[in-house]
């Protein structure tokens, strides 16, 4: 089976394991796929990812995080998809939730926050949301 969009399959896995209480979920390895959780760890969202295995068969590994059996992320969504992609410049890049969410970018710089692409003065593809 092919994957479409690698990333849409990540944040959908993240929301089922959330919604079923789950402590760990894991999904095949990308480059993309570790810089988005490490930008959820550094956040806050996530408790830890880990990268197991070898070759194809490598998988990541997402500790996910609650507060009394209620998950850390209330809602994940994807932004740009494959068929329109959304862009953004740095003074143009969107708040989520009135600052209580956070907003994940493709950049130059690579793969950061909302936040942290203000501080860099970069913009770039909006990749999902996260509250």
């Amino acid at each position: 089976m092919s994957m479409q969009d690698p990333l849409a399959d990540m944040l959908t896995r993240m929301r089922n394991a959330m919604q079923a209480l789950l402590p760990e979920v894991a999904m095949p390895d990308s480059k993309l796929k570790r810089a988005v959780a490490n930008v959820l760890r550094e956040e806050g969202y996530i408790a830890d990812f880990r990268a197991e295995g070898e070759g194809v068969r490598k998988q990541l590994v997402i500790r996910l995080k609650y507060r009394q059996r209620v998950p850390a992320i209330e809602g994940l969504q994807r932004v740009s998809r494959l068929s329109c992609r959304r862009y953004c410049h740095c003074r143009d890049i969107p708040r989520v939730r009135n600052g209580m969410g956070i907003v994940i970018l493709s950049t130059p710089k690579g793969i950061l926050s909302g936040g942290q692409a203000r501080r860099e003065n970069v913009g770039g593809e909006i990749l999902c949301t996260v509250w």
